[in-house]
């Protein structure tokens, strides 16, 4: 319809006046409102594409990925185009890099940790072998505390004679289980001969009632020797050992403080350059920090020997006197002094099936 129209203006004629004027013509207006219909369907065309093109980006999005960011002023040119696809890529690897990075570098400095751990362990045990090997042959020389050594020495004495004591006490709590375990025997046959010899009923049942008595007064005395032993074992294998554990500790320290005491004293005598006065210096703070450890030790040795002296009359004092009243009132026959004793001492006799496993612990 547009096209007619504009094919009919173009067509037409326009009447000129005497005076040169252009006269006014019906379709004139006609020409006007082509004109205004032919640019408001233009506008409204362009209007609806656009529209369409505004949903189509709503819609979709913009992809990232292809996004492009350009560098430089306006009018650059496509060199400056930088893709994100790209820059993305970049950092991701440059983050996993310098992860890897920070993970070797831990692992070097763990590394170099344990070295450095090695060779100060290696230095040391050189030194301290040094210094023993000398001790041995008589070329160096040693820290000597004649008082401390001298308690040590008397501790290491006891220890071994209260050893001997305790296997002695348990090799009598064995025999001695034994014979009760007989006498049990004994006094069961004697009873069971009694029921079956007529002739011979009061002699056995005599010596049957006897037997039983024995044996439980042997219980009651075994219960006194077990805690006997009990006691000299904790304090021989436990108390004195512990004590001798740190006597041990004192000694090795001895050992590294001569050994750095030696060391510091070579390099005294020798030159006095820088590298020497380092080396100095070095060896004086190693040997302050050996001096320290050992002083310390050297202190809880001496409070652990008075403790443990004080500790070992208390328990014997009491135990001697459990051991000598037990079997005097054994031997002597005194049931009532015996149990009396057990009781002095808060010991508890465990019933004659106490060691045997009830039906229930057995399944």
């Amino acid at each position: 319809m547009t096209e007619s129209i504009m094919s009919k203006a173009a067509t037409m004629e326009i009447p000129i006046n005497s005076n040169g004027d252009t006269g006014t013509l019906p379709e004139d207006d006609s020409l006007e409102q082509a004109a205004k219909l032919q640019w408001s369907l233009d506008e409204k065309v362009g209007s609806s594409r656009g529209t369409r093109d505004l949903q189509q980006v709503m819609v979709s999005g913009p992809n990232l990925n292809e996004t492009s960011i350009v560098s430089g002023g306006y009018g650059g040119t496509a060199e400056g185009i930088i893709p994100t696809s790209s820059m993305k890529g970049s950092n991701m690897h440059h983050s996993s890099s310098s992860s890897s990075m920070s993970a070797e570098e831990a692992t070097r400095g763990v590394a170099v940790e344990k070295l450095e751990t090695m060779k100060k362990w290696g230095l040391n045990t050189y030194k301290c072998t040094k210094q023993m090997i000398s001790e041995r042959f008589g070329r160096g020389s040693r820290t000597v505390d004649l008082e401390l050594e001298a308690q040590i020495e008397v501790l290491r004495d006891t220890k071994r004679k209260y050893e001997n004591v305790l296997r002695l006490a348990r090799a009598l709590t064995n025999h001695f289980y034994n014979m009760v375990q007989t006498q049990h025997a004994l006094g069961d046959t004697f009873a069971d001969l009694s029921q079956k010899s007529p002739e011979l009923r009061d002699e056995f049942g005599y010596n049957a009632e006897t037997q039983k008595l024995l044996c439980k007064n042997g219980e009651t005395l075994l219960g006194a020797i077990n805690f006997f032993v009990s006691s000299i074992n904790t304090l021989v294998n436990k108390t004195m050992e512990d004590t001798l554990m740190t006597i041990k500790m004192y000694e090795n320290a001895r050992l590294e403080y001569d050994a750095y005491r030696s060391d510091l004293e070579e390099l005294s005598l020798g030159p006095r350059d820088a590298v020497a006065m380092a080396r100095i210096e070095a060896a004086q703070q190693q040997y302050q920090t050996q001096k320290d450890k050992y002083e310390r030790l050297r202190s809880d040795v001496i409070i652990k020997l008075k403790f443990l002296e004080e500790n070992k009359v208390k328990v014997m004092h009491k135990q001697l006197l459990l051991f000598h009243n037990a079997i005097s009132a054994y031997f002597a026959g005194n049931q009532q002094q015996l149990e009396q004793t057990l009781k002095q001492f808060n010991i508890k006799l465990r019933p004659p099936g106490a060691d045997k496993p009830s039906w229930l612990e057995e399944q």
